[in-house]
Formats: C-alpha cells, structure tokens, sequence
C-alpha cells in the first residue's frame, strides 16, 4: 500500500505522510458487524488510570472474529476495510452458510480470495489451523495464548510470528520483538503476516493528528514543580539530579523489569533484547 507524502502547503503539512487508502474497496463498515464504543479517556471508576488520554473522533466497534471456529466452512473474501480501532485492515468475510464476519486482513489477501477455517486446510494465507498442524518455518500470525480463548498475538500492522520448532505439546514462536516462547499446539494462528505493513511510515506532522486518536499533549517532568515529579524543580535547566531518570512515581524509568506474571515466565525461553547492552 503506498504511503503518499503531502505538499507543504502549511506547516503542519511539511514533513507529513500519509496513505493513499486505494487498497480499501468499501468505505462503510458492515452495521451488522459494528457496536457503540464508550469513551473512557482513561479513567477507571473516575479517576485517571492511564495518563494522556482523551478526546478523539468518535469510532464504531467493529467486531473482529479472533477464534476462527467455523471449521471448514469456506469464505470468499467480500471486502477490505479500514479499521479506525487499530493498525492493520481487516477483511469481510462472507461464509458458504451465509454468516459474515471480518477477520484481520492478511497481507497478499484480496477481494475474491477463499479462506477456510480447520485442522486440514492448505497452507495460504488467510487459511487459520492450529499449531500442530503448521510446517516449521512457516510465519504466521493471530495466535492463541490459551485454546478457545482467541487470538492475542501477532495482530497489529505488519506482525509475523515465525514457527520454529515443536516439541512436547508446545510450538516454539519467535516473536517480532525477538523473543522467544512457547504456545501450546492446540491453539490456532492464521498463515501470513499481518497487511499494512508501511503502518510504520506514516508521519503524522502536526500534534493535531495525535489529538484526532486521542492522545493529548505530554509534558515533561523536568519542567514540573518537585511535588508532581521527581525531575522537578531547580532554576532553568536543570538535570535529573539522580543516577538515573525516574516515573512520576519513583521508579525507575529506564531498564528497569516491570513484567511481574511469574506463572508464565516458564514458557518464555528467551527474553527480547537478551544478550544485547
């Protein structure tokens, strides 16, 4: 999908991109297929549980289809759409038995493709089977933590997971972060990478587009008072004035280890960045 780069016709113009949206061949969404999504602007019961948030042009749900149950029963490829709700297109689905759904858009699937759904299907992509079922090496994506759950990795814009090895029940992926874990082999993934994969491209030049997702501005601790930040305070530019920056609540801020689900560390096998200083 090209990404097109807009003339300088104001400064907020200057040095932005944007995409040409031609592999998009409907502009609505499916209603059947669509809830109302609540803002929240980050607050839980009232009080602001994620900072930055709020605001932002109003959106409808789509409902993604993230198990992929409806085994062997084929699909033909009615549309692909944009998503407002994340980075990745997704793909409507119109089934042999007349059900729809919208799945997340592959990359190389088009509109007349067929999908299937099930442990014998061929290996194309768009196709979901479980794991035990996948060649190694094969990259995929959409993948299940938990069988029946739906998926949970590999689902934004330009995602590949690699299969690289099964063993003992368990499928060994190698993650895009570079980390390494395992899956058991009765959870499903989809064949292929995730499409959009120049997501990553975009500049959105002006601090307006930000404010069109819902992000607010952010503001620096070393320009806050000593009581909203530990950066705060001293008389111009001042530094940190410890041996390493800090949250707003005292942790530290950079290489600090904030994974704390120790009942799944076992299934990890190599962390990201490991070996790396």
């Amino acid at each position: 999908m090209p990404v097109r780069n807009f003339r300088p016709t104001s400064p907020g113009r200057r040095n932005a991109s944007g995409f040409t949206f031609e592999e998009l061949t409907k502009k609505r969404p499916e209603k059947s297929l669509t809830v109302s999504k609540n803002r929240i602007s980050g607050r839980s019961h009232g009080k602001i549980s994620v900072r930055r948030r709020g605001g932002g042009h109003k959106r409808l749900l789509r409902i993604i289809d993230f198990k992929r149950e409806k085994f062997n029963i084929p699909g033909r490829v009615a549309s692909i759409e944009y998503d407002p709700n994340r980075s990745s297109r997704i793909a409507l689905i119109f089934y042999a038995d007349g059900e729809k759904r919208y799945i997340i858009a592959p990359d190389g699937l088009n509109v007349g493709d067929s999908i299937v759904s099930g442990p014998e299907v061929p290996i194309n992509p768009g196709n979901a089977l479980p794991l035990s079922e996948i060649p190694t090496g094969t990259v995929i994506h959409n993948i299940e933590l938990i069988p029946g759950r739906g998926a949970q990795l590999g689902r934004s814009a330009g995602a590949s997971i690699q299969l690289m090895a099964k063993d003992s029940g368990y499928a060994l992926l190698r993650m895009p972060s570079g980390e390494r874990r395992q899956v058991l082999e009765s959870c499903m993934a989809t064949i292929g990478a995730v499409g959009n994969i120049e997501h990553q491209q975009i500049k959105l030049g002006k601090a307006g587009r930000s404010r069109h997702r819902g992000r607010r501005p952010k503001v620096r601790g070393s320009v806050m008072n000593p009581n909203d930040h530990p950066h705060g305070g001293g008389e111009g530019k001042s530094p940190v004035g410890m041996p390493g920056p800090k949250t707003p609540w005292g942790k530290p801020a950079l290489g600090f280890r904030t994974r704390r689900n120790k009942r799944t560390d076992k299934y990890i096998v190599q962390r990201r960045g490991a070996g790396r200083r």
